[in-house]
């Protein structure tokens, strides 16, 4: 049976968000229609962002999966970073809400009920919303998606914000102490808004097409145990990434005197390299150049060059520096 694309399957992931933050957050206010605690109220609210969220990102993932057309000729990827932007708004001011009402809480404390209840069944949104956001991430780091990742930490974000709220639970169970529930919301206030920050920082950079220097590192190192004697050098290597797909421009230099069909040759294994390793949500742009006769000759590793002017001094390495440059290298 043929697997469904990568947008695809990245849709059918949040479709699955959108529906089990539906169901938890209908758990989380009924622990707090039995309790009255902030914290837990804390806890629901942001279940309200998720479900919203999770919506939000199957929208953008539906809109990414849509093929390439005349007006979007590199497809419809960067409708995820949008939706990453939302979802770090809203979990911003759901931030802003939980902080005020915490604060106004910590001022007037109010009793604590069934606390027992409670604990019981926010326990339960913790191990599913826990085991959700890690399949979640899992898929979104395969897939390259930012839209997913962003759903899965932000589930993940939930249970550990659910986790400090059972313990500030268990220890106003048996200390009484009430305005406990509040400062447990304050702090849980704080790690929401820096996650949100989080999240529209990423969603920015990608919007921006700002550089992922960790990706760029990581496929260098790859190519490198690649590298063949033909391939003079690589630069001026640059990846953008529109949702689940890399287009990668690069310039490959080969020997001056390779033809035509010699020279694409070089340039199909080097794409094909690629390819195998991070599939075929890549599209690559590889410009072959013909290297400086005499001048790179100190650098070239072909053993059988009919045409060397000088001997072989060292092999240059690949590096993030020499790579991402727009210029051939020299000894």
């Amino acid at each position: 049976m043929m697997q469904p694309s990568v947008p695809l399957q990245n849709l059918r992931m949040q479709k699955w968000v959108a529906s089990v933050s539906l169901v938890l957050v209908v758990l989380k206010f009924a622990a707090y229609y039995f309790t009255a605690s902030v914290a837990i109220l804390t806890d629901a609210m942001e279940s309200i962002v998720n479900v919203v969220a999770g919506f939000v990102g199957a929208y953008s993932l539906f809109i990414a999966a849509q093929p390439r057309d005349r007006n979007h000729p590199y497809g419809h990827g960067k409708a995820e970073f949008l939706s990453a932007a939302v979802e770090g708004i809203l979990i911003g001011a759901t931030g802003i809400f939980i902080l005020y009402e915490a604060i106004r809480k910590l001022i007037n404390p109010v009793p604590v009920e069934r606390v027992d209840l409670g604990i019981i069944l926010i326990a339960i949104t913790a191990i599913i919303n826990y085991a959700l956001g890690a399949v979640c991430i899992q898929k979104g780091k395969k897939n390259r998606s930012l839209a997913l990742e962003a759903s899965g930490r932000h589930l993940q974000t939930d249970t550990y914000s659910t986790l400090a709220v059972i313990a500030g639970l268990i220890v106003i169970y048996f200390t009484r102490i009430y305005w406990i529930d509040a400062m447990v919301a304050v702090i849980l206030a704080g790690f929401i808004l820096y996650t949100s920050y989080n999240i529209i920082r990423r969603s920015i950079a990608g919007i921006m097409d700002e550089a992922d220097k960790v990706l760029q590192e990581e496929m260098i190192q790859y190519i490198n145990g690649y590298r063949r004697e033909n391939w003079i050098d690589l630069h001026n290597l640059r990846i953008i990434k529109y949702g689940s797909i890399f287009h990668i421009d690069a310039h490959l230099t080969v020997p001056w005197y390779f033809n035509v069909r010699e020279a694409h040759e070089e340039i199909d294994i080097f794409s094909n390299i690629i390819k195998e390793a991070y599939g075929a949500s890549v599209e690559l742009f590889v410009h072959s150049d013909g290297c400086v006769e005499g001048v790179q000759c100190p650098i070239c590793l072909k053993k059988d060059c009919p045409v060397r002017k000088q001997p072989f001094e060292k092999k240059v390495a690949w590096t993030l520096d020499n790579v991402l440059n727009n210029k051939k290298h020299y000894s």
